[in-house]
Protein backbone atom coordinates (compact mmCIF):
# COMPACT_ATOMS: atom_id res chain seq x y z
CA UNK A 1 0.00 0.00 0.00
CA UNK A 2 1.17 3.56 -1.11
CA UNK A 3 2.14 5.54 1.72
CA UNK A 4 1.45 9.35 1.69
CA UNK A 5 2.33 12.23 4.11
CA UNK A 6 0.38 14.94 4.22
CA UNK A 7 1.47 18.17 6.02
CA UNK A 8 -0.40 20.94 6.07
CA UNK A 9 -1.97 23.06 8.73
CA UNK A 10 -5.40 23.87 7.65
CA UNK A 11 -7.59 21.05 9.50
CA UNK A 12 -10.30 21.47 6.85
CA UNK A 13 -7.91 20.48 3.89
CA UNK A 14 -5.97 18.25 5.76
CA UNK A 15 -9.34 15.88 6.41
CA UNK A 16 -10.49 16.58 2.26
CA UNK A 17 -6.54 15.29 1.15
CA UNK A 18 -7.00 12.59 3.59
CA UNK A 19 -9.99 11.39 3.26
CA UNK A 20 -9.79 11.56 -0.77
CA UNK A 21 -6.64 10.08 -1.04
CA UNK A 22 -7.88 7.35 0.71
CA UNK A 23 -10.47 6.51 -1.23
CA UNK A 24 -8.29 6.61 -4.06
CA UNK A 25 -6.64 3.87 -2.62
CA UNK A 26 -3.58 5.03 -0.32
CA UNK A 27 -2.69 5.04 2.32
CA UNK A 28 -2.53 8.44 4.58
CA UNK A 29 -0.42 9.93 7.72
CA UNK A 30 -1.00 14.00 8.62
CA UNK A 31 0.90 16.14 10.16
CA UNK A 32 0.30 19.77 11.39
CA UNK A 33 3.42 21.76 11.54
CA UNK A 34 7.14 21.41 10.62
CA UNK A 35 8.07 19.68 13.53
CA UNK A 36 5.43 17.12 13.16
CA UNK A 37 6.63 16.69 9.69
CA UNK A 38 9.97 16.00 10.73
CA UNK A 39 8.77 13.36 14.10
CA UNK A 40 6.64 11.59 10.97
CA UNK A 41 9.36 11.35 8.66
CA UNK A 42 11.73 10.14 11.66
CA UNK A 43 9.31 7.60 12.45
CA UNK A 44 8.09 5.91 9.62
CA UNK A 45 8.78 5.31 5.61
CA UNK A 46 6.74 7.05 3.08
CA UNK A 47 6.34 6.63 -0.82
CA UNK A 48 5.52 10.23 -1.36
CA UNK A 49 4.97 13.69 0.94
CA UNK A 50 2.32 16.64 0.15
CA UNK A 51 3.69 19.34 1.41
CA UNK A 52 2.21 23.05 2.58
CA UNK A 53 4.97 26.00 3.00
CA UNK A 54 3.34 28.00 4.88
CA UNK A 55 3.43 26.05 7.99
CA UNK A 56 3.79 26.70 11.70
CA UNK A 57 6.86 25.70 13.70
CA UNK A 58 9.19 25.25 11.25
CA UNK A 59 8.28 26.77 7.19
CA UNK A 60 8.07 23.62 4.90
CA UNK A 61 11.04 25.24 2.96
CA UNK A 62 13.15 24.79 5.80
CA UNK A 63 11.46 21.05 6.55
CA UNK A 64 12.39 20.06 2.28
CA UNK A 65 15.26 21.64 2.35
CA UNK A 66 16.39 19.09 5.56
CA UNK A 67 15.27 16.62 3.64
CA UNK A 68 17.51 17.00 0.98
CA UNK A 69 20.20 17.50 2.73
CA UNK A 70 20.04 14.66 4.59
CA UNK A 71 20.10 12.55 1.30
CA UNK A 72 16.06 11.25 1.19
CA UNK A 73 14.75 10.38 -2.35
CA UNK A 74 11.24 11.58 -1.17
CA UNK A 75 9.33 12.34 -3.93
CA UNK A 76 7.36 15.71 -2.75
CA UNK A 77 4.71 17.57 -4.06
CA UNK A 78 4.17 21.20 -2.54
CA UNK A 79 0.72 22.62 -2.56
CA UNK A 80 0.83 25.59 -1.13
CA UNK A 81 -1.51 29.23 -1.83
CA UNK A 82 2.54 30.85 -2.70
CA UNK A 83 2.23 30.60 -6.07
CA UNK A 84 3.80 33.59 -7.80
CA UNK A 85 7.36 32.61 -9.55
CA UNK A 86 9.87 33.39 -6.85
CA UNK A 87 8.26 30.78 -4.99
CA UNK A 88 7.79 27.95 -7.35
CA UNK A 89 11.25 28.52 -8.18
CA UNK A 90 12.42 28.65 -4.15
CA UNK A 91 10.26 25.25 -3.63
CA UNK A 92 11.68 23.32 -6.81
CA UNK A 93 15.19 25.05 -5.92
CA UNK A 94 14.88 23.46 -2.30
CA UNK A 95 13.79 20.29 -4.23
CA UNK A 96 10.53 20.00 -4.45
CA UNK A 97 9.32 17.36 -7.12
CA UNK A 98 6.40 19.66 -8.08
CA UNK A 99 4.25 22.18 -7.41
CA UNK A 100 0.91 23.09 -7.44
CA UNK A 101 -0.58 26.39 -6.07
CA UNK A 102 -4.54 26.59 -3.85
CA UNK A 103 -6.74 26.16 -4.87
CA UNK A 104 -6.32 23.41 -6.56
CA UNK A 105 -8.70 20.15 -8.54
CA UNK A 106 -8.18 16.85 -6.21
CA UNK A 107 -8.44 15.15 -10.10
CA UNK A 108 -4.95 16.69 -10.94
CA UNK A 109 -3.33 16.14 -7.69
CA UNK A 110 -4.23 12.72 -8.00
CA UNK A 111 -2.78 12.53 -11.21
CA UNK A 112 0.48 13.87 -10.57
CA UNK A 113 0.75 11.76 -7.41
CA UNK A 114 0.58 9.16 -9.78
CA UNK A 115 3.04 10.17 -12.51
CA UNK A 116 5.50 11.01 -9.26
CA UNK A 117 5.49 8.06 -7.87
CA UNK A 118 5.46 6.34 -11.28
CA UNK A 119 8.78 8.76 -12.02
CA UNK A 120 10.19 6.92 -8.87
CA UNK A 121 9.97 3.65 -10.42
CA UNK A 122 14.11 1.94 -10.75
CA UNK A 123 13.90 1.92 -14.85
CA UNK A 124 13.44 5.18 -14.66
CA UNK A 125 16.39 5.77 -12.76
CA UNK A 126 18.68 7.08 -15.43
CA UNK A 127 16.46 10.15 -16.78
CA UNK A 128 17.32 11.33 -13.37
CA UNK A 129 21.06 10.86 -13.58
CA UNK A 130 23.45 14.31 -14.16
CA UNK A 131 27.17 12.61 -15.35
CA UNK A 132 29.75 14.17 -16.41
CA UNK A 133 33.74 13.89 -15.45
CA UNK A 134 33.80 11.32 -13.30
CA UNK A 135 30.80 13.21 -11.15
CA UNK A 136 27.41 11.84 -11.02
CA UNK A 137 24.32 13.34 -9.75
CA UNK A 138 20.93 11.80 -9.06
CA UNK A 139 17.96 14.53 -8.96
CA UNK A 140 16.28 12.70 -7.13
CA UNK A 141 17.79 11.78 -4.29
CA UNK A 142 20.23 14.65 -4.44
CA UNK A 143 22.88 12.33 -3.90
CA UNK A 144 26.22 13.09 -5.78
CA UNK A 145 28.99 10.42 -6.44
CA UNK A 146 32.25 11.40 -7.07
CA UNK A 147 34.91 8.74 -8.41
CA UNK A 148 32.55 6.59 -7.14
CA UNK A 149 32.54 8.00 -3.72
CA UNK A 150 29.59 9.35 -2.03
CA UNK A 151 29.83 13.48 -1.27
CA UNK A 152 27.78 15.79 1.22
CA UNK A 153 26.63 18.44 -0.58
CA UNK A 154 24.35 21.47 0.63
CA UNK A 155 21.05 22.29 -1.64
CA UNK A 156 23.32 25.17 -3.22
CA UNK A 157 25.88 23.32 -3.81
CA UNK A 158 23.88 20.54 -5.57
CA UNK A 159 22.63 23.23 -8.24
CA UNK A 160 25.33 24.58 -9.03
CA UNK A 161 27.32 21.85 -9.55
CA UNK A 162 24.55 20.91 -11.60
CA UNK A 163 24.99 23.70 -13.41
CA UNK A 164 28.32 23.04 -14.15
CA UNK A 165 27.79 19.34 -15.55
CA UNK A 166 25.06 20.57 -17.77
CA UNK A 167 27.52 23.25 -19.37
CA UNK A 168 31.00 21.07 -19.79
CA UNK A 169 34.52 22.97 -20.33
CA UNK A 170 32.16 26.27 -21.04
CA UNK A 171 33.33 29.24 -19.87
CA UNK A 172 30.22 30.19 -17.18
CA UNK A 173 30.62 34.07 -15.71
CA UNK A 174 29.77 35.17 -12.52
CA UNK A 175 26.33 36.40 -13.40
CA UNK A 176 25.15 33.41 -15.22
CA UNK A 177 26.00 31.19 -12.13
CA UNK A 178 24.18 33.51 -10.31
CA UNK A 179 21.40 33.13 -12.08
CA UNK A 180 20.98 29.66 -12.73
CA UNK A 181 21.20 28.82 -9.30
CA UNK A 182 20.68 32.22 -6.89
CA UNK A 183 18.33 33.75 -9.10
CA UNK A 184 18.55 37.08 -11.23
CA UNK A 185 17.33 39.53 -8.38
CA UNK A 186 20.46 38.67 -6.25
CA UNK A 187 23.11 41.15 -5.42
CA UNK A 188 25.92 40.81 -9.07
CA UNK A 189 28.35 42.44 -6.26
CA UNK A 190 28.23 39.55 -4.22
CA UNK A 191 31.50 37.23 -3.83
CA UNK A 192 28.62 33.99 -3.05
CA UNK A 193 29.78 32.22 -6.42
CA UNK A 194 33.68 32.46 -5.40
CA UNK A 195 32.40 31.28 -1.72
CA UNK A 196 30.75 28.16 -3.20
CA UNK A 197 32.86 27.16 -5.94
CA UNK A 198 35.34 27.18 -3.11
CA UNK A 199 33.34 24.77 -1.61
CA UNK A 200 33.01 22.59 -4.28
CA UNK A 201 36.46 22.82 -5.03
CA UNK A 202 37.67 21.69 -1.50
CA UNK A 203 34.87 18.48 -2.29
CA UNK A 204 35.66 17.17 -5.44
CA UNK A 205 38.78 18.72 -6.04
CA UNK A 206 39.72 21.96 -7.30
CA UNK A 207 41.42 20.58 -10.76
CA UNK A 208 38.15 19.94 -11.76
CA UNK A 209 36.89 23.86 -11.25
CA UNK A 210 38.90 25.95 -13.56
CA UNK A 211 38.59 29.87 -13.27
CA UNK A 212 38.69 31.89 -16.13
CA UNK A 213 40.27 35.36 -15.56
CA UNK A 214 37.99 38.50 -15.75
CA UNK A 215 34.77 36.03 -16.53
CA UNK A 216 34.39 33.09 -13.91
CA UNK A 217 34.94 29.62 -14.08
CA UNK A 218 34.42 26.10 -16.29
CA UNK A 219 34.03 22.77 -15.28
CA UNK A 220 36.97 20.50 -16.69
CA UNK A 221 35.05 17.55 -17.96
Amino acid sequence: MTRILIVEDEKRLAAFLEKGLRSSGFTTTVAGDGPGANAKLSESDFDLMILDLGLPGKDGLQVLRELRDDGQRLPVIVLTARDDTRDRVAGLEAGADDYIGKPFHFEELIARIRVRLRSDDEGDAKRHLVECGGIALDLRTRWVLADDERVELSAREFELLRTFLEHPDQALSREQLLAHVWGYDFDPGSNIVDVYVGYLRRKLGSARFETVRGVGYRFRA
